[in-house]
């Protein structure tokens, strides 16, 4: 099921009907992460000298999707490719399956989101998954600001670390 959320007193309904069915309520978003979209963080040298920091000139690119739940639980998955419909569904089939309850997911309104296949994969897993779609302007982004500023504080130097 898709239900579009304007902000505006929503999430009070929302939360009581997750707590009437039983179900958690997970923000969904997700981010990509470049080896250089950010300085790498802060460097020394000795007095006088400037802090010379090598990096390999690779430049590597990964996604990350999570999902942070009102209680606490965190669910994330890292990719590679393109964030599609697939990858979507994915997420969401692994958030409902670990949380073993149904989950009333927040996300923002990407395209993806509202993807025709992510509307059929809705409608067959309605027991499952609801999800609440957000304004354009709503400030979802908190996690991945955090984890942008940590992530890119050590520069990667292959995919694998």
């Amino acid at each position: 099921m898709l239900v579009f959320y304007d902000g505006r007193g929503e999430y009070p309904a929302i939360e009581a009907r997750a707590k009437a069915e039983g179900a958690a309520i997970a923000w969904v978003d997700q981010c990509g992460l470049r080896s250089d979209a950010a300085p790498p963080g802060r460097s020394w040298a000795p007095k006088g000298r400037t802090p010379i920091v090598r990096v390999t000139g690779k430049r590597l690119r990964v996604n990350v999707m999570s999902a942070v739940a009102s209680r606490g639980a965190l669910w994330f998955t890292v990719f590679t490719e393109r964030f599609t419909a697939s990858v979507f569904i994915a997420f969401l089939d692994r958030v409902a399956s670990q949380a073993g309850r149904k989950v009333h997911v927040v996300a923002d309104q990407h395209p993806v989101h509202r993807s025709e296949a992510v509307l059929a994969w809705l409608e067959d897993n309605a027991d499952r998954v609801e999800l609440h779609l957000m304004p354009g302007y709503s400030p979802d982004k908190l996690l991945n600001a955090d984890l942008k500023r940590n992530v890119n504080a050590s520069r990667a130097r292959n995919v694998d670390r």
